[in-house]
Order: structure tokens, then C-alpha cells, then sequence
């Protein structure tokens, strides 16, 4: 998922620059943060910090950390009810082979940490 949105964000940022000058990692960031162009890739952000939070936690990660975030992603990626995410995305990987490969992966990942239904 980090591959795929920095992908995301690259795209995002070329897009700026071409009409705003080049931008500098800290601008980056403060654009992240605050601007409306890269509000869509906060939802991504956001799982990226909790995927790291767990991992870097000192408690033991527990099957329902794991279940919440593979759940949130799950979600984020084939059913979000946000309609501007789905709409960027789905431009992003009609626009980008490098996008709808990252996609793959993560897609693929999902699919291996899907919960299966108790006999």
C-alpha cells in the first residue's frame, strides 16, 4: 500500500507543479495536509500511519488489529463511500499502468488475508 500511494502522490504532485512551480518536501507536505487537490489521498495516508503504528507498537499485534486495518483497506479500495476517492482513483488507475499495477499488488494481498467463513 506504501508503493501505491506514493505512486499516488507522485502523480498528484507532478499534476501541481505543471501549473504551480516546483515544490520542495516540505511544501509537499503542508500540501498534503491542507490543500483540497490531495485531500483525496488522506484516506490512504491514514491507513499508511495505522499499518505503521501497529507494526511499530510494542503490545503484540492481535488478529482484530490485523482484521480492522485489512478491513479498512478492503473497503477504501473496492466499495468506499467517499465518491470524490473513488472517482480520483479510478481516474488515476485509467491514467496510470505503474497505478493499476500497484493496485494489483495490493488487491492481490487483500485477497490472501480475506476472512473465510467458519465451517
Amino acid at each position: 500500500m506504501l508503493h501505491l500511494h506514493k505512486i499516488l502522490l507522485e502523480m498528484v504532485r507532478a499534476d501541481f507543479e505543471r501549473v504551480s512551480g516546483a515544490l520542495t518536501s516540505g511544501d509537499l507536505l503542508q500540501l498534503v495536509i491542507n490543500h483540497a487537490q490531495f485531500a483525496w489521498l488522506r484516506q490512504i495516508s491514514a491507513l499508511v500511519v495505522q499499518v505503521d503504528e501497529i507494526l511499530d507498537a510494542k503490545e503484540p499485534v492481535t488478529p482484530d488489529d490485523l482484521r480492522s486495518v485489512l478491513g479498512q483497506t478492503r473497503s477504501l479500495f473496492t466499495s468506499s463511500a467517499d465518491k470524490t476517492f473513488r472517482e480520483k482513483y479510478q481516474a488515476a488507475l485509467q491514467r496510470s499502468p505503474e497505478v493499476v499495477m500497484a493496485h494489483a499488488e495490493v488487491t492481490e494481498l487483500l485477497r490472501e488475508n480475506e476472512p473465510h467463513p467458519s465451517p
